[in-house]
């Protein structure tokens, strides 16, 4: 049992270690986003909220302990302007922590610290994406991909407003976990925010519209040259999906796919201790353009 642990020591002097820390909260709120270990990811989020609370007050004794804490006295009007505004109605949680596997070298856990609605926000980004992706499998299993070829997404906009104003219970084109998230990310953003996500989400499903779709004409580009006997002036190497990779509408998941084993498939049922080959789940709806 652990017995008058009170933090992390990180096997340094007391002084050294709170030099450390303290620094690391003034990178965090200069840049907003940095990348270190998954211990000291905590333990700075845990300082920085306090700090943040400071600058929420905007008083003289707040001022002055958040100037004798950060390092960098030039991040202190960032610290009582922008973000006591950014989080002003927020009532606590101004970091994030996303795992980030581990280091090279020593195989330490890493993590990607950020504070919360800052413009590079990593949750925001996933959501849109999410977003763009289910709605454009449901799209190819509806319309098919000739239409959303020509035309693309057109009511992502208003897919998301619905979907920010139904309750969990309710039933809606996207998943009940991102539409939790698409919630959670807009929250206590400003109502621009929404239009944004919904362009991220827009171009991230143009962006998977366009690589297989890119990657048949290069193809077919690629066999009217050998057919002329030339030589191929395009490379279709980037283009080709990864084994474990699924387009929307897939019936399997990438999950699934990047868990299979590379023996032999059985010839019967599938058993319960054996695993499908190692592939790519790619849905005959691409190949109909």
């Amino acid at each position: 049992m652990k017995h008058g642990v009170a933090f992390r020591k990180f096997s340094r002097t007391t002084s050294h270690r709170m030099l450390m820390l303290r620094n690391l909260v003034t990178s965090l709120l200069e840049h907003e986003q940095i990348k270190t270990t998954l211990p000291k990811a905590r333990d700075t989020a845990r300082l920085a909220e306090k700090i943040i609370t400071l600058g929420k007050k905007g008083t003289l004794p707040a001022y002055r302990r958040a100037h004798g804490f950060v390092l960098k006295p030039a991040v202190l009007p960032k610290l009582f302007q922008t973000l006591a505004e950014r989080y002003a109605s927020r009532p606590g949680g101004y970091t994030r922590i996303h795992k980030f596997g581990n280091r090279p070298g020593d195989n330490a856990p890493t993590a990607i610290l950020e504070l919360v609605d800052n413009p590079r926000d990593l949750k925001f980004d996933m959501t849109a994406r999410a977003v763009g992706w289910e709605l454009l499998g449901k799209r190819l299993g509806s319309e098919g991909l000739r239409p959303l070829q020509e035309t693309g997404l057109t009511d992502v906009k208003e897919v998301v407003e619905k979907e920010h104003a139904k309750s969990p219970e309710q039933r809606g084109e996207l998943r009940p976990k991102t539409r939790w998230n698409l919630q959670k990310v807009l929250k206590f953003r400003n109502p621009l925010a929404l239009t944004q996500l919904a362009t991220k989400a827009e171009d991230h499903a143009d962006t998977l519209l366009a690589q297989p779709i890119g990657l048949k004409m290069l193809l077919q580009e690629k066999e009217e040259q050998r057919s002329k006997a030339e030589a191929p002036l395009t490379n279709a190497k980037a283009l080709r999906l990864k084994a474990g990779q699924t387009l929307p509408g897939g019936a399997r998941s990438a999950l699934r796919l990047a868990q299979g084993a590379l023996g032999k498939e059985p010839a019967g049922r599938l058993r319960w201790f054996e695993r499908r080959k190692l592939g790519v789940d790619k849905t005959p709806l691409w190949t109909q353009a």
